[in-house]
């Protein structure tokens, strides 16, 4: 009776409902992510070849112990998603924009109290059915072995409070031994039993933090899915998939290399002196400038192979970063 009432009040308010058989491309479903503030146009010109779009989103706030407040842009852009047929999922995470990254002292801060844990799964919960989002999804980075518990007591709180047809997914960073992943704060095994979805965020294997390289090469992307689905089933994993690129300059710090989209990388090397190739054991474009900064983007042809690995682990489905930086996705 409560899933024919979910059900019934979700066709009165146009939302749909999660499905697992849910498909954008082929057989797969295709989870393209915007970040607040993004024109509602970069949905659109994907929109065919999507399922669902994931919205970043809100953050815990400082204190660890409460949810921020949802962007009037982010709205717009669930509404955006809705009247093109699609699903929206609001993106949760432990970003501080007082440090610029994500914040290992807050997301402790939530997992490691009952209390907080208690109070935010129900003050998401709230947003996500008084808004009209489809799910939510976990994105909680820079943990690490201490917080494992209190992280499958978070997601557990959170799909007890969620009401029937609003997904709950996860985000789990690449890693390619059993051990590196529980060392990242995720238990593997527990947190896929609780979840609808896991993606598993195949990128950012290099970048402006590291020495040149792909930013999720295939062979990468490969092992660390090998390992995962050890742990949690095909049917609710989603190979994370990177529309971007970065640059690396020629003598200077780490750090001081910048992200740049499909479209500026190749205009970039276009105007530029630059060697250019594409490395098939990576599947990825590589250049290098005449004034000798480093190039490395997945763009379409990237995103095709990882299309071909989800379909041969016989994956759920894939989940693009982000829309505004990735070339148009097609079906």
């Amino acid at each position: 009776m409560l899933a024919a009432l979910s059900a019934a009040l979700a066709a009165m308010l146009g939302i749909p409902l999660w499905s697992a058989s849910a498909t954008g491309a082929g057989s797969l479903a295709v989870t393209g992510y915007v970040e607040q503030g993004s024109a509602a146009a970069v949905i659109d010109r994907s929109a065919p070849a999507l399922s669902t779009v994931g919205v970043d989103g809100v953050n815990l706030d400082r204190t660890g112990g409460a949810v921020t407040a949802v962007d009037g842009s982010a709205r717009s852009l669930l509404q955006r998603a809705h009247t093109d047929g699609l699903r929206g999922e609001l993106l949760f995470g432990n970003y501080d924009n007082a440090i610029g990254d994500f914040s290992p002292r807050i997301a402790a801060d939530l997992l490691h109290s009952a209390r907080n844990i208690r109070v935010v799964a129900a003050q998401l919960t709230t947003i996500i059915t008084s808004q009209g989002w489809n799910g939510v999804t976990v994105d909680l980075e820079s943990l690490d072995g201490t917080d494992r518990a209190g992280l499958v007591h978070f997601v557990t709180a959170l799909r007890a409070d969620l009401p029937v047809g609003r997904s709950l997914s996860i985000d789990v960073g690449a890693a390619t031994s059993l051990s590196d992943y529980a060392a990242s704060g995720f238990d593997l095994t527990r947190l896929g039993h609780v979840v609808d979805r896991v993606v598993l965020m195949a990128y950012d294997q290099h970048g402006p933090w590291s020495q040149p390289g792909p930013i999720g090469a295939i062979d990468w992307q490969r092992q660390s899915l090998a390992v995962l689905l050890t742990r949690v089933s095909a049917a609710k994993v989603d190979l994370g998939v990177a529309g971007y690129g970065y640059t690396w300059p020629k003598g200077s710090a780490l750090h001081h290399g910048t992200s740049l989209s499909d479209a500026q990388a190749r205009q970039l090397t276009g105007r530029a002196v630059a060697r250019t190739r594409w490395v098939k054991a990576s599947g990825e474009w590589t250049a290098t400038l005449n004034n000798g900064t480093i190039l490395w983007w997945s763009d379409a042809r990237s995103y095709r192979l990882r299309l071909a690995l989800a379909r041969r682990f016989s994956l759920h489905g894939v989940a693009v970063w982000q829309l505004a930086s990735s070339d148009p996705l097609v079906q």
